[in-house]
């Protein structure tokens, strides 16, 4: 009997992507935005000590995987600081929050430090982890993300998606959506 193999961890590493010899791949090679009921992807995200922190560790908990366009923006700052000042809230609802744009990890470090945000930041400067989400670019020709999230169930499959994000109001969403338990799967636009 063999073993399984372990499914693709997304680090957002161009070298983890096949022949593509460095460069990221085209959006369009983007799968379908995942839907509720869906194994969630598991990806690798930083911590604010730097250390790896892996969807998969977060079993057992539901987590915000939410994609933004670019640190440091005013829609992406307002974003990450309503989920920062609602952490605390959203630890003792037994949920994590992993936030994941194209940004570099130097520029994720500096968005981090500027604002003291508290939760995990994944680079996804290869656009690995957006394609495996089926989360596309913005409009326009800049590699930015759109603004997406996805709220992972304890059991690791995709509980409610949000195709459309109010950066301002998007945290007390997910903070009811948790609550509440998401036992139905759902999606939200």
């Amino acid at each position: 009997m063999g073993t399984a193999a372990a499914a693709p961890v997304f680090t957002g590493a161009a070298e983890n992507i096949p022949n593509c010899r460095g460069r990221p791949p085209p959006y369009s090679l983007a799968m379908a935005l995942l839907t509720a009921g869906t194994p969630a992807p598991d990806i690798e995200a930083r911590q604010q000590d730097g250390s790896p922190l892996r969807l998969s560790d977060l079993r057992g908990r539901h987590v915000l995987v939410y994609f933004y366009p670019k640190d440091d923006t005013p829609g992406c700052t307002a974003e990450a600081c309503s989920l920062n000042d609602s952490l605390d809230d959203f630890t003792s609802a037994g949920a994590d929050v992993i936030g994941v744009s194209t940004d570099s990890w130097e520029s994720h470090t500096r968005f981090r430090n500027k604002y003291g945000l508290r939760f995990a930041l994944a680079s996804d400067s290869a656009r690995q982890i957006s394609a495996a989400y089926g989360v596309g670019r913005s409009a326009g020709v800049l590699p930015m993300l759109k603004r997406v999230s996805f709220l992972v169930g304890p059991d690791g499959t995709v509980a409610q998606v949000w195709q459309s994000v109010d950066p301002k109001s998007h945290a007390a969403e997910v903070l009811t959506a948790v609550q509440r338990g998401s036992g139905s799967a759902t999606t939200a636009s």
